[in-house]
């Protein structure tokens, strides 16, 4: 078989004469910056398994700013009634939550042993203190504005976050597009301080079971509930795995960052960001 060389008789995987020569154009390098991307690992011990502790949670960063890139776009379109892009951009979110769940599966190869090599160099940093889960959080409407003390110490981190506090969340702006397509929701879930946690309401359940009862007429409400719960969903079994990975290498010792680690994360797998879509599942 033959193949096509070029000038340095090199020849790329596809048969195709491979560019060498690029001058002063923009390379795949430069545009990724991956100088920088794959010099930021920088372990502190000399165990061999810290490298995997970093870059899986260097990662697992980097997807939640594609989300939290998702969702404050999302969140805009439901506030415009433009759910048909709304609905692109969850679903993206929903791929990446995947990934994310996906993670854990890696973490889970380190063993307790492994792991206890290099946590001491760890001090008191933990995920517990990752800005963007908390905003993930606020934007889906978790609200809590104790957490906002935790980053007290970076200013510009908690700008971001007390902005994110005060501003209506996706589940807020889905409610208010309900009610401005008819839906009754009570006044007290459309106008209220969305700095604090979201009070469930049968008002509203029983808004989003017309949504359910006339999904033919409304289908892209009833897409707009289902993706929330996929949502939801993935958030959940992300915890749930987060907890297992935990449990699997650290056991029932208190996480680094001061909590109480497995029992903490725990009460996190009770939270629903969208209540009323999962109670209304018993009576449809």
């Amino acid at each position: 078989m033959s193949q096509e060389h070029d000038q340095g008789g090199r020849v790329s995987s596809a048969g195709e004469p491979a560019p060498l020569e690029l001058g002063s154009a923009l390379t795949y390098e430069g545009y990724l910056h991956l100088d920088q991307l794959l010099d930021a690992q920088k372990p502190l011990s000399g165990e061999h398994n810290e490298m995997l502790f970093i870059i899986v949670h260097q990662v697992s960063e980097l997807w939640m700013r594609l989300m939290l890139h998702e969702l404050t776009a999302a969140i805009t379109c439901v506030k415009r009634d433009e759910l048909d892009p709304a609905m692109k951009m969850l679903a993206r979110i929903s791929g990446t939550q995947s990934q994310l769940i996906s993670a854990w599966d890696v973490l889970s190869t380190m063993s307790p042993f492994e792991y206890s090599g290099f946590r001491n160099e760890l001090g008191r940093s933990s995920g517990f203190q990752s800005v963007q889960y908390r905003m993930l959080e606020f934007l889906f409407g978790n609200k809590n504005p104790q957490i906002l003390a935790a980053h007290e110490g970076d200013p510009s981190a908690h700008a971001r976050l007390e902005r994110a506090l005060v501003a209506p969340s996706l589940y807020d702006e889905s409610l208010r597009l309900l009610s401005q397509r008819g839906y009754e929701i009570p006044e007290s879930h459309l106008v209220r301080d969305f700095s604090q946690r979201y009070v469930p309401s049968k008002q509203v359940a029983g808004a989003w079971l017309g949504v359910y009862h006339n999904a033919e007429s409304h289908w892209d409400l009833y897409e707009l509930a289902e993706s929330l719960v996929d949502l939801d969903y993935k958030f959940q079994l992300w915890r749930c795995h987060h907890l297992k990975t935990v449990e699997r290498i650290i056991g029932y010792k208190p996480g680094t960052g001061g909590t109480a680690g497995v029992s903490y994360l725990a009460k996190a797998l009770e939270l629903k960001f969208f209540p009323e879509l999962w109670t209304i599942r018993t009576s449809l």
